[in-house]
């Protein structure tokens, strides 16, 4: 007999809050099964495996919308492989240009903070001094 389950129990079985199911059904990555007569949601085994997918997928970098993708690849005839190949690059895509950005900063801010070190005896802070004369010239 499958195990049916209320959005509670769904979220704790997946280690997720009830918010992240409720969002998930609200994009239409999750249904419910059906609803008991107080209208509460119920939920199946597959809605549990659609659920630990879902996380799975985003822990490996992919977007929601790269689920729903998945989602239809999987449940459909086509090779899929070669498509879910190209959503990898993707991701790995824009992990690449995130890294890039995260490494300015990084430079940036050993910048700063050398700079920042090398006026301390000034009785000013650099950095202050740069975010306040920053923060007048944009109103």
């Amino acid at each position: 007999m499958e195990t049916i389950y209320t959005i509670g129990q769904l979220a704790r079985a997946a280690s997720v809050p009830t918010s992240t199911v409720r969002y998930y059904e609200r994009v239409g990555l999750l249904q419910p099964a059906g609803r008991t007569a107080g209208n509460y949601r119920l939920y199946s085994e597959e809605a549990l495996e659609r659920l630990r997918f879902i996380r799975s997928a985003q822990a490996t970098g992919f977007t929601l919308e790269d689920v729903t993708a998945l989602f239809h690849l999987r449940d459909g005839t086509t090779d899929i492989c070669e498509d879910v190949q190209a959503l990898i690059e993707d991701r790995l895509s824009d992990l690449e240009k995130w890294m890039s950005d995260l490494r300015l900063v990084q430079r940036v801010l050993k910048a700063t903070l050398k700079r920042c070190r090398e006026t301390e005896w000034s009785g000013h802070c650099y950095v202050i001094d740069r975010l306040t004369a920053g923060s007048a010239s944009h109103p």
